[in-house]
This record gives structure tokens, C-alpha cells and sequence, in this order.
């Protein structure tokens, strides 16, 4: 598959709908239960966007939902494409890149991650404050589409302070636990080793995964508003005597999918009045 062409893209969706979201969320493991709190929703299926990226993986589908979270306009990614499924980076944050090309101005990135932070535990929720993509190529490599943004984009704060405060605001309210922290994107689709991990965490890294930190670059290339939320699934640091799967990922995960979507559906009422 040859790199989408956000344009066209959008350009197929505006035929199926000409709804125009304040607020995109990238439904990470945990909080697809999201999607069924949605009014009014669209549905809208990449198999049915040609030249879409879509995923393989379990647990993952492939769609975008239009519709309403309390009176916000927001469209969500169920679904997202990964680097080690075989896509090219520019592949892998098409998707976001045609919610932010419809209007989407802020965006939230949810995923699950192993923790690299000795205080973490399974089922602890991170604020991403800051990330580190040096394990992975960019997704502005290559030619630079100049109505996109800028050939050299400032990364000084890639994730918002006021959408930061927000959910934590939130988390207050609703009394959910919440960290901060730095997450770090490798490519997968192995989990890291224990020297790995180690090493991660003397860069400084708190959490580890396999997306988000790309798509963040991508979308602050836009100019998009950025806020990310991490539910530590698994403890990768001093991991020489556990075994991590999928299945215990996703177990994690949907454990903690109630506080996940309280969490982020707090924040998006918040948001949409900024």
C-alpha cells in the first residue's frame, strides 16, 4: 500500500458525512466501551475508504465514529494500525491525520502500556507529559507537505498543559488515581527485554508501548492540541521472572476500561469548551 492521501481521504468521508468533529480520541485497549456512550454516532468503516490502512491486530477494529459526548462534536479512531503490522510510518498515523483534517483541533491518545516507572503497578493510569521517539522512525520523513505544517516542527511541548490539567481536574473529581510520566515508543512487535527495559528507564522513560509517540509527532506537525493518556498493563522493568502476553494486556486493560472512560469522557466535556 502506497502512503494515503489524506485529501482524498477526507474527501471520501465528507461523502458519507458532513459531520465536523471539536474533538478526536484514539480508542486505545481498554476504552473501547467509549464508542457506546456516543449519540447520534456515524459509523464509518476503513474498509470502506479506499487506499485506508486497517488493522490486524485482535482486539483492534477498524473505524471511525462520529457523533456526541454530552454536547461535544467528537470522532473516534477504534482502531489503530501499528508499525510492526508492516506499514510504513506515514501509514500508521494517516488515520490521525484525517481526524485532525476534519476538524478535530484536539485530540486525545490512549493506549496501553508496560511500566518502567518501579512505583507504577498493573491498572495505574499516566498523564503523558512528554515522550521519546528515538526507537522508531518519523513519520515526517520524506517529502513535506507544507499545508500539513512546517518542514521542522517545534517539539518543545508536544503534549498540552491545559488539556493536562483537565484530566487531572477530572481525575480529582471522579477520584481516579493519576501519575505522570514519559512514554517511550519502540517498534515491537516483541516485548522488550529486561536489559531493554532498563535501559528505558535510565533515558528516563516511565512507561513503554508500541504507538502513540508517532502519532503525536504528526499531529503536532498540524498543530493539533495534544493530551495522552497510558493504562500501565503490565510491570516491563524488573520483568526476568514474568511472562507478558496479549491476553494479559487486554485482561488489564479492560479492568481498568471504567476509570479509562470516566476519566476521558470527563476531560472531553471539559475540552470542548476551551
Amino acid at each position: 500500500m502506497s502512503v494515503p492521501d489524506i485529501k482524498d481521504i477526507v474527501s471520501q468521508i465528507r461523502k458519507k458525512t458532513a459531520f465536523k468533529p471539536q474533538i478526536g480520541i484514539v480508542l486505545g485497549s481498554g476504552l473501547g466501551g467509549l464508542a457506546d456512550e456516543v449519540t447520534s454516532a456515524e459509523h464509518i468503516y476503513y474498509s470502506e475508504l479506499e487506499g485506508f490502512p486497517r488493522s490486524t491486530v485482535e482486539g483492534h477494529k477498524g473505524e471511525f465514529i462520529f457523533g456526541y459526548l454530552g454536547e461535544a462534536a467528537v470522532v473516534l479512531m477504534n482502531g489503530r494500525v501499528h508499525y510492526y503490522e508492516g506499514y510504513s510510518m506515514q501509514q500508521v498515523v494517516a488515520p490521525v491525520r484525517v481526524m485532525a483534517a476534519l476538524g478535530a483541533d484536539r485530540i486525545i491518545l490512549t493506549n496501553a502500556a508496560g511500566g518502567l516507572n518501579v512505583s507504577y503497578s498493573p491498572g495505574t493510569l499516566m498523564c503523558i507529559r512528554d515522550q521519546i521517539t528515538s526507537f522508531v522512525p518519523s513519520p515526517l520523513v520524506g517529502p513535506n507537505d507544507e499545508s500539513f505544517g512546517p518542514r521542522f516542527p517545534e517539539m518543545s511541548k508536544v503534549y498540552d498543559a491545559e488539556l493536562m490539567r483537565l484530566l487531572h481536574e477530572t481525575a480529582d473529581e471522579e477520584g481516579i488515581p493519576l501519575v505522570d510520566g514519559v512514554y517511550l515508543q519502540i517498534t515491537g512487535p516483541a516485548y522488550e527485554t529486561p536489559a531493554e527495559s532498563s535501559l528505558y528507564a535510565q533515558w528516563g522513560a516511565d512507561a513503554v508501548g508500541m504507538s502513540t509517540a508517532c502519532e503525536a509527532v504528526a499531529l503536532r506537525h498540524m498543530g493539533v492540541r495534544l493530551l495522552g493518556l497510558s493504562c500501565i498493563t503490565d510491570m516491563a522493568i524488573n520483568n526476568e521472572n514474568t511472562v507478558t502476553t496479549h491476553e494479559q494486556v487486554q485482561k488489564i486493560a479492560n479492568e481498568a476500561s471504567k476509570k479509562l472512560i470516566s476519566l476521558v469522557k470527563g476531560t472531553v466535556l471539559k475540552a470542548s469548551k476551551l
